[in-house]
């Protein structure tokens, strides 16, 4: 099978640079008139960009709105939180990736809201890097990928569910088909109304979740024989690929390699972000990296590759003093060893910060950025707030209202993922609505 980067793209796609909203720039607060305030304030620590550099500057571009976040402050001042994603990294990280692959095509995978970081920001800032097909989960997804990307190839990965055949042709998505009986509502679907969009075929090769078992797939040998079968991509998807020597990734290979004998001249699709570092003979047509697009390391085992893209900061709301012998937070799961100073800062699980990052005593949890110092988090993380312990931190360094970091620098995303026992994932796709955000770059 061909390998051409040609063979997956639609021709004639108009230049990249058209696709995408536009966002305005912010001016040199040096040398204008914007107040101060009007600038996102930016953690030392945290952004070694300028602050005059958080908000995106490109070419003039068809303005879409972006989904409403209604609990949001739009004022600065007023945010418990803020969330800076830089759409810079994210167009880096994937001509990183594009550039691994050569010359294999690179997509996105960009659900469950571009993994927290906004669709409607992410999937232009993609588009103008060079990205021309799309996976989201559901039609939802979709419809909010199709105004910002029109041209773009979209690809839904939970399948068709019962009676929804008709809104994929809608918003011209193509689903991916996980079963005979999604298939034969498919294909019901598509002969009464002639529809020409095409669709992915999922071929389960050990992963026992969503797709076809290859004895099933074989059955369509046949139909691939006609000229208009509908097929526009063969795919399955890796276990264990972030384990490079676990013995289901070859199995995975030799498996899929075998179904795609049966499917000659239908484009193939296998690695995920840590797929892609098994080397060729995961490469297939069409990678579709995901969770290293936001910055998260797809090589666990090595130095990170890719570019951070996430910082969270809270605000300060109170500091105070606790005598030692003292408890803290809900539970009084954390006593004062000695002498302390606590502040107490307004992000907590309702914004993506994990409870499971708490620490009480005896458990080391998460951690801040204080003043160019890393602090402990202590006790529970609440709902809206948590306490980080400041007291080796000189008074004059911090005080109420400043932002402390809690994701960025050397607080990466593996890291912030480590100490609430999860992944990246999580982190990512838990982000809050509720902190101001910030986006730059792109």
């Amino acid at each position: 099978m061909s390998r051409s980067k040609s063979k997956h793209k639609k021709p004639g796609l108009p230049q990249a640079a058209n696709l995408a909203p536009a966002e305005t720039a912010v001016p040199d607060v040096a040398s204008s008139d914007v107040a101060p305030e009007e600038v996102a304030p930016v953690a030392p620590e945290l952004a070694p960009q300028d602050a005059a550099s958080v908000v995106v500057a490109s070419a003039p571009l068809p303005v879409t709105a972006p989904a409403p976040r209604p609990t949001a402050s739009d004022n600065i001042a007023e945010a418990a939180g803020v969330l800076t994603i830089d759409l810079g990294a994210i167009a880096d990280n994937w001509r990183y990736l594009s550039r691994h692959l050569t010359p294999v095509d690179c997509a996105a995978v960009v659900k469950a809201d571009a993994y927290g970081c906004g669709i409607e920001q992410v999937v232009p800032a993609l588009r103008r890097a060079g990205c021309t097909t799309f996976f989201v989960a559901n039609l939802a997804e979709a419809r909010r990928v199709r105004p910002v990307a029109p041209d773009a190839v979209v690809y839904v990965l939970g399948g068709v569910p019962p009676g929804t055949a008709k809104g994929f042709a809608d918003c011209h998505a193509r689903p991916v088909i996980n079963s005979l009986t999604e298939f034969a509502e498919w294909d019901a679907f598509v002969t009464a109304n002639n529809w020409q969009g095409g669709a992915a075929l999922h071929v389960d090769t050990g992963m026992n979740r969503l797709g076809l078992p290859p004895d099933e797939a074989a059955a369509f040998g046949p139909r691939i024989q006609q000229e208009n079968h509908g097929i526009t991509l063969l795919m399955s998807h890796l276990a264990c690929a972030e384990t490079p020597h676990h013995p289901l990734n070859e199995q995975q290979i030799r498996a899929f390699r075998e179904v795609r004998m049966q499917f000659r001249g239908v484009p193939a699709s296998l690695a995920n972000s840590s797929g892609i570092f098994l080397g060729p003979s995961a490469h297939c047509d069409l990678a579709r990296p995901g969770v290293a697009l936001y910055g998260a390391n797809p090589t666990p085992a090595a130095k990170n590759p890719m570019r951070p893209v996430v910082e969270m900061q809270a605000r300060v709301a109170q500091i105070r003093r606790v005598n030692k012998g003292d408890t803290v937070g809900y539970n009084a799961s954390w006593t004062a060893k000695r002498p302390s100073r606590i502040a107490v800062a307004t992000v907590g699980y309702a914004d993506g910060y994990l409870r499971a990052a708490s620490a009480p005593d005896g458990k080391t949890g998460g951690k801040a950025i204080v003043a160019g110092a890393t602090c402990p988090i202590v006790g529970q993380i609440s709902m809206d707030l948590m306490a980080v312990d400041i007291t080796d931190v000189p008074e004059a360094s911090i005080r109420r209202g400043d932002l402390i970091g809690l994701i960025g620098g050397a607080l990466d995303i593996n890291a912030v993922a480590s100490a609430a026992g999860t992944i990246g994932y999580e982190i990512l796709t838990s982000l809050g609505r509720r902190h101001h955000r910030v986006y730059k770059g792109g």
